[in-house]
């Protein structure tokens, strides 16, 4: 019996979530990033989400995502309406929960091969 590794076709994964940061891969980020499964964006400036302007969502529409999720820490927050329009009107989805849930969702997602972007807030 042949036993190999099966690798999968994307670059990272979420492998854990701690109050101070999200484990990416081997790395644990200790601040806000953006994650794809092909790129990590570690200069994200957003840490809360009342501080998000159309500059930190225009992150994320570079990305060219079909799914944005945005991790809001240990406990889900929502987005005001006017930050959930800018996504919706330009046909994409968007969900919140807590970055635990946000790394999981990400990870199942990526294994489908979607094409998603997962924001996590870590506030410093």
């Amino acid at each position: 019996m042949q036993i190999t590794q099966e690798l999968p076709d994307f670059r990272y994964l979420c492998r854990g979530v701690s109050a101070g940061g999200v484990l990416v891969n081997e790395r644990e980020l200790r601040a806000s990033f953006l994650l794809t499964p092909h790129e990590l964006v570690e200069d994200w400036t957003l840490d809360t989400l009342t501080a998000a302007d159309d500059a930190h969502w225009q992150r994320v529409l570079d990305l060219q995502p079909a799914l944005f999720i945005l991790g809001t820490g240990d406990v889900q927050a929502f987005p005001a309406p006017k930050q959930l329009a800018f996504f919706l009107q330009r046909g994409i989805g968007f969900e919140t929960m807590n970055n635990a849930a946000a790394a999981r969702t990400f990870n199942i997602l990526a294994q489908e091969g979607r094409n998603v972007v997962a924001g996590f807030l870590i506030a410093q």
